[in-house]
């Protein structure tokens, strides 16, 4: 199998999960025979949203809420036949 690679990304929104399925992942590649690069991290998202506290007056009343989404990618550089 020549010139082929494999790309894997991953997102998560908790890091120390996106971290162990990365790590599981690189272990499993690992154990077959293939080279693997990774996993690298990718900038992470952040979506910040405000919403009033109150629905009539106070509009200086509000509360901030942010989701980040973690991103990592994983390349398989020489896979070999238990990989595919």
């Amino acid at each position: 199998m020549q010139n082929q690679k494999i790309r894997i990304r991953l997102k998560a929104f908790d890091h120390r999960l996106i971290d162990s399925s990365a790590q599981e992942i690189v272990n499993t590649a690992k154990r077959t025979g293939a080279q693997v690069h990774g996993p690298i991290p990718l900038p992470t998202r952040k979506e910040r949203f405000t919403v009033l506290i109150s629905p009539h007056v106070n509009k200086d009343a509000r509360d901030q809420y942010e989701i980040r989404t973690h991103k990592r990618v994983l390349d398989i550089v020489e896979p070999t036949e238990k990989n595919c």
